[in-house]
C-alpha cells in the first residue's frame, strides 16, 4: 500500500488565480495589436488558452510523478537543454526574430529552449548538491560544477543574445548555492568574478550600455532607450488607485510595445490600477512563501533543493519584471511568470509547480514502512 499526503493547496490556487489573470490580461493587452495584425482580436488569446490548456496537463503529471524518480535523470535532462541552447544559434535551426536567435520554429508553434535550460539547470543542481552530504561546502566537488553548469547555459544564452534570462540563471544559482551550503567566502568570490564581467560585457557596447542605463534617466531618449520605460510609467501612473477599468486600456493601443509580453504588469496597472497591481504581487509573495515552506519541510535533500531552486527561478523572474515595469531594474525582456503571453515560458512554469507539489506530497513509500499511529485501517 502507498501513502502520499494531499498536494499543497494553497499553492495550486494561487497558481490558479496567477494563469487566471494571465489568460484574462493576455487577451485584454494583445486585442487591439490582434485585430491590427490578423483581423482576429482572440488570436493571442486562443494560443493563450491551448498553451494554458497543455501547461495544466504539464502540472498535474508533475503532480502525480514521485519527484525522486527524475533524480537519476537529471545529468542527461541538463546535457539535452545545453545541446537545444547550442542548437539554437546554429543559422537554419535556430528562429530569429527582433534581433534575436531564441527559439525553434516548427510552422505556427515555437519552442523557446532557454525556458527549458531553467528547469534543466535547477534539476541538475539539485541533483549534484543533493549527491554530498554537505552540499555545496566543498568546491572541488561541488562548487566548481555548479559554476561550470551555470557558465555554459549563461554564455550560450548570452549568444542569443538574452541578458534578463541569463541574469536569472546566475541569481538563482546563486541562491541554490546559499541554500546548499557553499562558503560565505566562495559566494562573495563568485560575486566579485561575475559582476565585474557582467559589466564588462554591458559597457563594452554602447548599445547595450545606454539601453541598460536608460531606467536611470528614461527621459534623457524618450523616442529611443527610454521609450519603453516612459509609456510603461503613463500607464502604471494613469491607473491610479482602481484603473480605468478591465478592457479600457489606452496604451495598448500602439503606445506601449510588447503590451502582452514583458510589459503586461504595466496594462494590469492601467486597467486595474494600484489595487489589482498589489494583488498580483502579494501573490507571488504567497507563492514564493509556500515554496520556501514546501522546501523547508521536504524530507530529503534533492527535494529540499529541488523545491528551492523553483521556487527561486519563478520569484526572482516575476521580481525582475516588475522592477523592468516599475522602473526599478534595467530592461532585460523577460516574461512574468504564469501572466505573460508564451507558450513555452507557461508551460514550464506551471510544470514546475507540478513538481512543487509533487514534493509537497512527499516521496512514495510503502504504507507499512511508516510510524504505527499513520498507518491507515484497512
Amino acid at each position: 500500500m502507498i501513502e502520499r499526503r494531499a498536494p499543497d493547496a494553497l499553492l495550486l490556487i494561487v497558481t490558479g488565480l496567477l494563469t487566471g489573470i494571465g489568460i484574462v490580461m493576455v487577451f485584454s493587452a494583445s486585442s487591439a495589436v490582434a485585430y491590427t495584425q490578423f483581423h482576429d482580436s482572440a488570436y493571442y488569446l486562443k494560443r493563450e488558452l491551448l498553451w494554458a490548456a497543455i501547461g495544466i496537463v504539464a502540472l498535474v503529471a508533475a503532480m502525480r510523478l514521485d519527484y525522486t524518480r527524475i533524480r537519476p535523470l537529471t545529468i542527461a535532462i541538463f546535457i539535452v537543454a545545453v545541446v537545444l541552447l547550442a542548437a539554437v544559434l546554429v543559422p537554419g535551426l535556430g528562429f530569429m526574430e527582433g534581433g534575436a536567435r531564441r527559439w525553434f520554429a516548427l510552422g505556427p508553434i515555437t519552442f523557446e529552449p532557454s525556458e527549458f535550460g531553467k528547469l534543466a539547470l535547477v534539476l541538475f543542481l539539485a541533483g549534484l548538491f543533493a549527491s554530498r552530504h554537505d552540499g555545496a561546502a566543498s568546491f572541488p566537488r561541488a562548487g566548481f560544477w555548479a559554476l561550470a553548469a551555470v557558465g555554459a547555459c549563461f554564455v550560450l544564452v548570452m549568444r542569443e543574445p538574452d541578458l534578463g534570462t541569463a541574469t536569472i540563471y546566475l541569481l538563482t544559482t546563486f541562491v541554490m548555492l546559499f541554500v546548499a551550503g557553499a562558503p560565505l567566502l566562495q559566494l562573495a568570490l563568485e560575486v566579485a568574478i561575475a559582476v565585474p564581467a557582467l559589466v564588462g560585457y554591458i559597457t563594452a557596447s554602447h548599445y547595450r550600455r545606454v539601453r541598460f542605463l536608460a531606467f536611470l534617466h528614461p527621459w534623457n531618449d524618450p523616442k529611443g532607450t527610454g521609450y519603453h520605460i516612459i509609456q510603461s510609467l503613463y500607464a502604471l501612473g494613469s491607473g491610479g488607485l482602481f484603473g480605468l477599468g478591465l478592457g479600457q486600456s489606452r496604451q495598448k493601443f500602439g503606445y506601449l510595445p510588447a503590451q502582452h509580453t514583458d510589459f503586461i504588469f504595466a496594462i494590469i496597472g492601467e486597467e486595474l490600477g494600484f489595487v489589482g497591481a498589489a494583488a498580483v504581487v502579494l501573490l507571488f509573495l504567497i507563492f514564493a512563501y509556500r515554496g520556501i515552506r514546501i522546501a523547508m519541510r521536504c524530507e530529503d535533500r534533492f527535494g529540499f533543493y529541488l523545491a528551492a531552486g523553483l521556487t527561486a527561478a519563478i520569484a526572482l523572474q516575476a521580481l525582475m519584471n516588475i522592477g523592468v515595469v516599475t522602473a526599478s531594474w534595467p530592461v532585460t525582456g523577460v516574461p512574468l511568470p504564469f501572466i505573460s503571453y508564451g507558450g513555452t515560458s507557461l508551460v514550464i512554469t506551471l510544470f514546475s509547480v507540478g513538481l512543487l507539489a509533487s514534493i509537497s506530497r512527499g516521496q512514495r513509500r510503502a504504507a507499512s514502512a511508516l510510524p504505527a499511529r499513520r498507518r491507515k485501517v484497512s
